[in-house]
């Protein structure tokens, strides 16, 4: 009987040892993988400042009197800047001033009350504006392989210290991704309201969210200063790409995962994305934010040294709440 069953048993211990072995092979060919994916680029710059009362002019020709002495509305008819000089001025004129003082307050009274109707912005005289933060997240197919070249030349060259280069950053990778359709598989993402003196910390933990995906930043552009980082993992050989533990523990498939953020004065909102023309017009209004309203950006892609991949598997787990597209 014991004969018997050590015949029964040997056979099933051997195929535990065998399928043990194979276990410990496929997740040490894992832990290369994953030493050798999570590379990213970042391009980033801004502060978070609030606008200049003598630099910045809000929309309806108002602005601000010299030496502080606060803002005054734009529009027709009379202001208070031209009654100043003529204030307590006696005499013949006091029947003339009184009407023209009576105007000018009714003319302030008319656009006071037509911008708190219209619902719009007091981004232009407030200490502390409201700050609108936008995260836009793209995922492509990995046949993109000129997206990563072209995110690697604007990081190399742009201007991350002057809104204008920031903007210019904004409008060139928006456009990359617009040509870049057929490879579109996810995207995702949305605004936030903040005010500003809250905007930046929003901002930072939406950056630090995503950088610590990477497991490290191997090129970056932040305030113009440019770092690229060598690669310490060696490139697989070329027998290692036909390893099937190696293929097991990759997953299938491999994609690039762009990241926008941008933190802009006054309302923005890109629309709920759930098809490829809702991406369209995201990428469409990120790319056309205007110089003067940009307060920071960053601009995050994984993978970005040569060699790494990104699955699907690693899409699932790092970026669960993109759509397909």
């Amino acid at each position: 009987m014991r004969k018997k069953l050590q015949q029964t048993i040997k056979p099933l211990l051997k195929t535990f040892f065998v399928l043990s072995l194979i276990l410990g092979l496929a997740l040490s060919h894992a832990d290369g993988a994953l030493a050798a994916r999570g590379s990213g680029g970042r391009i980033g710059g801004g502060s978070f400042r609030a606008p200049s009362s003598r630099t910045y002019a809000p929309p309806g020709g108002g602005g601000y009197y010299p030496g502080g002495g606060g803002y005054y509305p734009g529009g027709g008819g009379f202001g208070f800047p031209f009654l100043i000089p003529f204030w307590g001025i006696g005499g013949g004129f006091g029947g003339l001033f009184s009407i023209l003082i009576f105007l000018a307050i009714a003319n302030f009274l008319l656009q006071t009350f037509r911008r708190v109707g219209g619902g719009e912005e007091e981004v232009a005289y407030s200490s502390n504006p409201s700050v609108s933060v936008t995260r836009l997240q793209v995922g492509l197919l990995a046949q993109a392989r000129d997206l990563q070249t072209e995110l690697n030349q604007i990081a190399e060259v742009a201007d991350t210290n002057s809104p204008q280069g920031r903007a210019e950053v904004l409008q060139e990778v928006s456009l990359a991704l617009l040509r870049h359709p057929e490879y579109w598989v996810y995207a995702g993402g949305g605004t936030q309201q903040a005010k500003l003196n809250s905007a930046e910390s929003q901002f930072n933990r939406l950056s630090l969210a995503e950088r610590s995906k990477f497991s490290e930043e191997t090129l970056s552009n932040v305030n113009n200063q440019l770092k690229e980082a060598q690669r310490k993992d060696a490139l697989p050989a070329a027998g290692e790409l036909d390893n099937p533990t190696r293929l097991i523990a990759e997953g299938p498939g491999e994609y690039i995962i762009v990241t926008l953020l941008a933190a802009t004065l006054g309302k923005f909102e890109i629309p709920t994305i759930n098809s490829a023309d809702d991406l369209r017009q995201a990428l469409r209004q990120i790319g056309g934010m205007p110089s003067e309203q940009l307060l920071a950006i960053e601009v995050l892609w994984t993978p970005q040294a040569e060699g790494d991949t990104l699955t699907s598997d690693d899409v699932l787990a790092e970026y669960p709440d993109l759509n397909l597209v």
